[in-house]
């Protein structure tokens, strides 16, 4: 399974498809994209393991935000007041 994941970051072009954000606005998938990546790091680091299948979020969430929100975002988790449950 790791190989394949690795394959698929290796082999990562632009966000693929994503069927719970169906419409054009991406919005909610940048933002949820984001909050998946930051879980996943969180989640795995807390147990010992290794963070790199979370490497998928991080690209897609890259591929799809402005990075000014990025970068807000970032702040607000340094400052303790991301309105996003992590």
């Amino acid at each position: 399974m790791a190989d394949t994941i690795e394959e698929k970051i290796k082999n990562y072009r632009t966000a693929p498809f994503d069927a719970r954000f169906p419409n054009v606005n991406q919005t909610k998938n940048c933002f949820q994209n984001y909050l998946d990546f930051h879980r996943c790091n969180k989640a795995l680091s807390d147990k010992g393991m290794e963070t790199a299948p979370c490497d998928w979020y991080q690209r897609v969430y890259k591929s799809l935000c402005p990075m000014s929100w990025v970068e807000k975002w970032d702040g607000q988790i340094e400052d303790g007041n991301f309105p996003g449950k992590i």
